[in-house]
């Protein structure tokens, strides 16, 4: 468990100790392990125990040597965490040509058929609707906008007929929407877990998809089915949308 120490490394082992499937052999995290009733090492090339996955609910800065063990060790990786750059990605792909890694930036399940009715709704209603984005977290997240709310708008965007532009922030911009905008916007603040809207606005109609979790054991559940989903799998990249079939 890469990332133990953290909010999510801690929900993982949770649901692990509630499960008769699932068992945290060791952990890594730069800060002190404490009592997590596991061993857990400062750096992954510290390992000595023996796994069947890996999962990453740790920082981007730590992907490199994550990528390396699993390679390496010809171990599968589930990586969980967001706020991957481009060229990160590009090394998760690299990484998959040696070994299964399992991909997203969201585990829940709920999210993913989220996407999944967003790209039904867009073929439905083309680019005759203005879509817009929100996402709303926690105010210790640190990325903006947050990894699913891309996931969603890369979903739209491949669904649209017609190439568009993902739109940050307007205020800078004193003219109207285009088109072929998709709006994105980031709200951070309190204790909020995750919640996710897209809006597909038309004349005098407005559709609304929403997702809200309440906690992040959705998360860490959805990781640890990734986990066994990858056992015996042949190197790839696999995403959800792999695991379950709606």
């Amino acid at each position: 468990m890469c990332g133990a120490c953290g909010k999510m490394g801690k929900a993982v082992a949770m649901c692990c100790e509630n499960s008769s499937e699932y068992r945290v052999v060791c952990g890594v995290d730069v800060t002190d392990g404490g009592k997590c009733g596991f061993p857990v090492y400062p750096s992954i090339d510290r390992i000595t125990e023996a796994a069947d996955a890996i999962v990453d609910f740790s920082h981007p800065s730590a992907l490199p040597s994550v990528l390396s063990y699993a390679v390496s060790n010809h171990i599968p990786a589930v990586i969980a965490t967001t706020g991957l750059s481009p060229e990160q990605i590009n090394s998760v792909n690299a990484a998959g040509e040696s070994v299964p890694v399992f991909f997203s930036a969201n585990m829940s399940l709920g999210i993913n058929l989220m996407i999944a009715l967003a790209k039904k709704a867009t073929e439905v209603l083309g680019d005759t609707f203005d879509i817009e984005i929100i996402e709303k977290h926690h105010n210790q997240k640190i990325d903006a906008p947050s990894g699913t709310a891309l996931m969603i708008a890369d979903a739209v965007a491949e669904t649209l007929p017609n190439s568009c532009q993902y739109m940050y922030d307007r205020h800078s911009r004193r003219i109207k929407r285009s088109k072929n905008e998709i709006g994105i916007h980031s709200v951070r603040g309190g204790t909020i877990v995750g919640e996710h809207e897209i809006l597909f606005a038309g004349r005098d109609e407005v559709l609304s998809i929403t997702h809200s979790a309440a906690s992040k054991e959705v998360f860490a559940t959805g990781a640890l089915k990734a986990a066994a989903f990858l056992r015996g799998r042949e190197p790839g990249v696999y995403a959800m949308s792999d695991m379950i079939s709606f």
